[in-house]
């Protein structure tokens, strides 16, 4: 058994969920899987079609964005999640998709406000869209670019990656993560939903209120908080 066999095993699992949960289509999209102790992480093979993928074709590459092990081209966001993962060091599993919901907002470069307590229950805030790329940085390395376009929205407004495990990038789709892959995959799922819920309820009123603050803070901590009580 390989040293990767691991991550590429819970890489492959987390990609093959994607079109089970409605959340891509054809090749649109990846996971990856990292072990921080090996500082590498497994990612979906760039183009290959998800029924098939098998573990041994995921590809290994360290959070340089540097091919480790392999014989597939990784994913072409392969340096996103490089980027990410060397800056942000508690996250274990990346999704990128194209969900249509949520790029729909991030396509009309908007936050996903905070509507209700579907959304309450995993953030506090509404979801952050990144502005789109400057020019500068699409003509540079536009994926290693795109990890930092990212990271500035959460610094330019005082978030934590730890907290709000998702984002839009401004005219382009989501990126979700977590400790684990099965994590960011949930995130992703959640934020599609959240996503949708968010454009009918601006079709049902334009003028919806916002959930007020009292009820985010008693759904995110009824889940979070230190005296959480949901689940078993």
């Amino acid at each position: 058994m390989s040293k990767y066999t691991h991550i590429r095993e819970a890489a492959y699992e987390a990609n093959i969920r994607l079109p089970r949960l409605g959340l891509v289509l054809f090749t649109f999209g990846n996971v990856s899987a990292a072990d921080r102790d090996l500082g590498v992480f497994a990612i979906k093979p760039s183009g290959v079609p998800y029924e098939e993928l098998t573990p041994d074709s995921m590809v290994i590459v360290d959070f340089d964005g540097k091919t480790v092990k392999g014989k597939l081209r990784p994913s072409s966001d392969t340096l996103t999640h490089a980027v990410l993962y060397k800056h942000w060091e508690k996250i274990g599993g990346i999704v990128h998709t194209h969900s249509t919901y949520a790029t729909a907002w991030a396509q009309a470069q908007r936050d996903i406000p905070i509507f209700g307590t579907t959304h309450a229950d995993h953030n506090t805030v509404d979801v952050p869209c990144a502005p789109p790329m400057n020019d500068e940085m699409i003509q540079g390395d536009y994926e290693y670019q795109t990890g930092f376009q990212i990271m500035n929205v959460f610094k330019d407004r005082g978030l934590s990656y730890e907290e709000v495990e998702m984002v839009l990038v401004g005219n382009h789709a989501p990126f979700t993560w977590g400790k684990t892959p099965d994590k960011a995959v949930y995130n992703s799922a959640v934020l599609e939903s959240i996503a949708q819920m968010a454009y009918l309820t601006e079709q049902i009123s334009a003028a919806a209120p916002r959930l007020k603050d009292s009820l985010i803070k008693k759904h995110y901590e009824r889940k979070h908080g230190p005296n959480s009580y949901y689940g078993q």
